[in-house]
C-alpha cells in the first residue's frame, strides 16, 4: 500500500519501486510544472485571442517551447491527472471518471524524484476521488483540499489541508495557492534539486474571476465564438451531437441555465488572468533564486474546453477544442525561445519528461514517452498517432462512450453501445471538423484502416474491456421545452434509405 504518511512506511514504499536506469553525466534539473484546469488550448495572448491579455504564458512560449499539439488520453479532470502522475492510459490507471479512487499500489511518477534526492511539493488541487485531501505518495510538502475544492470559502469552517493540518482558506484560490507555492520555493532546501507541482483549481466552472479582474470583459465582441454551425443529419453529424444543444453540456442549456454562452465564456477569460498573475509570480521567484534558466517549466491544461464548437461546452468528448491543451516548456538552458513543437504530445508523456529531467530512464511500464529532447532533434522518429478514450458516465449521460484515434491529419472516431453515426475527419482541410468523411467513397480505406488501428492500439494496452463504476452523484439529464426539448433529432443521412434492403426475406 502506498498512502503512508509516515517514514517506514514512505521507505517501504520506496522498495516496491521499480529500479531506474540514471545517466551518469545527468545533472538533476529543477522542475516546476503548473496545471491548470479546463483551460482551452487557444486562450492565451500569444495564440492570437482577440482580447484575452496573458503576458506571462505569453513568454512561455517567447522564452521557450509552444507544445503545439499536446493532447490528452481523456479530456476529464480526474483521469487526465491520473495520467500525468502515472504516465499510463485511462484504461491502465483505471481511473475513468471524477468519482474513481486510485487504485493502491498505484505509482506516481514523483515516487521516482523523492527516492533519486529531490525535495517535492504538490500545491492546490488533486480531484482522483474527493473523499479525503490526505498527503498522497510522492510530495514531502502538501497542501490541498477535497473534491473541486472552491474558489472563495463557503464559510468561516472552510479549510485546506496543509501538511496534514486543517487550516482556513484565507482568500481567493487561484492567489492563495500561488503565496503556498513561491513561500515552498523560499524555504527549501537549497542543497537539493526540487520539484514543485503547482495545481490550480482555475479556471473550472462555476467560473468566477478575482475581484481585480471581475467585469474586464463584460464588452468584449463574442462574434467569433462558434454557435454549432454546420450540424446537421444531412452532414452526418452523430444525433447525440444535435440533441446535445440542449442539455447540461449543450449551448442551447449550458449547466441547466439561461446564462447563455456570452456570460459564461467572459466568466472563464476574467477567472484566467489570476492564472496568468500566478505563473508570473513563480517566474520571477525563479529570478529571485538565481535558478530561472536552469529550471524546467512545465505549464499545461489539464482538458480542454468547448465554447460553441458542435453547439457544446465543456469537455469529455474527441472533438479538437476538448483533447487538445496548452502546454509551453521553458529551460532557456535547453532551448531557445519561440520555438513550436509540431508533434503529438499526451498528458501521459509528462512523467517520462520530468524523470528524464532528472537523469532517470523512463519506466517499462509507463505508456508515455520523453519529450524534453524534442524540441533540439528535428528529425526525431515520434508517434504515428494518439489514443483517446471516454467512458459513459450516468451522471452526464448525453455523453456516449467513445474512442479515438488522432494522428497528424485524419482523426477517427467510434462509439461504443450507440445506434448512431461514427466520424472521420481531415485536421488539415477542415479544423473544425465539420465534415464528416466516413461515410464518403473516397474515405472508406482510410477509415478502415484507423479503425483497425484504434482497436489494435486498445488491444496493445489493455484496452478491449469497458471499466465500471456505480454511478455518484445527481444525473444531469434534463432539457429545455422552450428550445426544443421534447424533439429528438434526425438520424444521420447515410443511415436512411428509400428502399428495402434485403428482399430475400421470407
Amino acid at each position: 500500500m502506498l498512502w503512508g504518511n509516515n517514514a517506514a512506511e514512505t521507505q517501504a514504499a520506496e522498495a516496491d519501486l521499480p529500479t531506474l536506469e540514471q545517466r551518469p553525466d545527468a545533472k538533476p534539473r529543477n522542475v516546476v510544472f503548473i496545471l491548470t484546469d479546463d483551460h482551452r488550448y487557444d486562450a492565451m495572448g500569444f495564440m492570437g485571442h482577440p482580447f484575452l491579455e496573458t503576458p506571462h504564458l505569453d513568454s512561455l512560449a517567447s522564452n521557450g517551447v509552444h507544445v503545439k499539439n499536446a493532447l490528452v488520453t481523456t479530456s476529464l479532470c480526474s483521469p487526465s491527472r491520473a495520467s500525468i502522475l502515472t504516465g499510463l492510459y485511462t484504461h491502465r490507471h483505471r481511473v475513468i471518471d471524477n468519482n474513481r479512487l486510485v487504485p493502491e499500489g498505484t505509482i506516481f511518477f514523483p515516487q521516482y524524484l523523492q527516492r533519486s534526492g529531490y525535495e517535492t511539493a504538490f500545491v492546490g488541487k488533486w480531484h482522483m476521488g474527493g473523499h479525503h485531501d490526505d498527503p498522497r505518495p510522492g510530495f514531502d510538502h502538501w497542501i490541498s483540499f477535497r473534491g473541486q475544492g472552491h474558489y472563495l470559502a463557503p464559510g468561516p469552517k472552510y479549510t485546506l489541508n496543509v501538511n496534514g493540518k486543517r487550516v482556513p482558506q484565507r482568500g481567493y484560490i487561484t492567489d492563495e495557492l500561488t503565496d503556498y507555492a513561491v513561500q515552498w520555493l523560499e524555504q527549501r532546501d537549497s542543497e537539493k534539486p526540487f520539484f514543485l507541482y503547482l495545481s490550480h483549481k482555475a479556471v473550472h466552472a462555476n467560473f468566477t474571476p478575482a475581484e481585480r479582474h471581475a467585469g474586464r470583459y463584460a464588452e468584449a465582441n463574442l462574434d467569433f465564438l462558434p454557435r454549432g454551425e454546420a450540424l446537421s443529419a444531412e452532414n452526418n453529424t452523430p444525433r447525440w451531437v444535435r440533441d446535445q444543444r440542449n442539455s447540461w453540456h449543450g449551448i442551447d442549456f449550458s449547466y441547466h441555465s439561461d446564462k447563455g454562452l456570452d456570460y459564461l465564456y467572459r466568466r472563464y477569460c476574467e477567472s484566467l488572468l489570476a492564472v496568468d498573475d500566478s505563473v508570473g509570480r513563480v517566474l520571477d521567484q525563479l529570478k529571485k533564486m538565481g535558478v530561472h534558466d536552469e529550471t524546467l517549466v512545465i505549464y499545461m491544461g489539464d482538458n480542454g474546453f468547448m465554447f460553441g464548437e458542435h453547439g457544446l461546452i465543456d469537455k469529455r468528448v474527441s472533438y479538437e477544442a476538448s483533447i487538445r491543451v496548452p502546454m509551453m516548456v521553458q529551460c532557456p538552458e535547453l532551448y531557445s525561445g519561440g520555438q513550436v513543437l509540431e508533434q503529438v504530445i499526451g498528458n501521459i508523456d509528462v512523467g517520462p519528461t520530468i524523470l528524464d529531467a532528472a537523469g532517470l530512464s523512463t519506466p517499462d511500464y509507463m505508456d508515455g514517452r520523453s519529450f524534453l529532447r524534442l524540441p533540439n532533434q528535428d528529425d526525431a522518429q515520434w508517434r504515428d498517432y494518439f489514443l483517446y478514450v471516454y467512458y459513459w458516465e450516468k451522471n452526464f449521460p448525453q455523453t456516449p462512450t467513445q474512442f479515438a484515434l488522432r494522428g497528424d491529419r485524419y482523426k477517427y472516431i467510434t462509439y461504443y453501445g450507440l445506434w448512431d453515426a461514427d466520424e472521420l475527419y481531415d485536421l488539415q482541410a477542415d479544423p473544425g471538423e465539420t465534415k464528416n468523411l466516413l461515410y464518403d467513397p473516397q474515405y472508406r480505406q482510410i477509415g478502415k484502416k484507423m479503425e483497425n488501428r484504434l482497436y489494435a492500439m486498445l488491444g496493445q494496452t489493455g484496452g478491449m474491456d469497458i471499466p465500471m463504476n456505480q454511478p455518484r452523484g445527481r444525473s444531469q439529464n434534463k432539457r429545455w421545452a422552450e428550445r426544443g426539448g421534447h424533439e429528438a433529432a434526425d438520424f444521420p443521412e447515410a443511415f436512411v434509405v428509400e428502399e428495402p434492403l434485403n428482399r430475400e426475406a421470407q
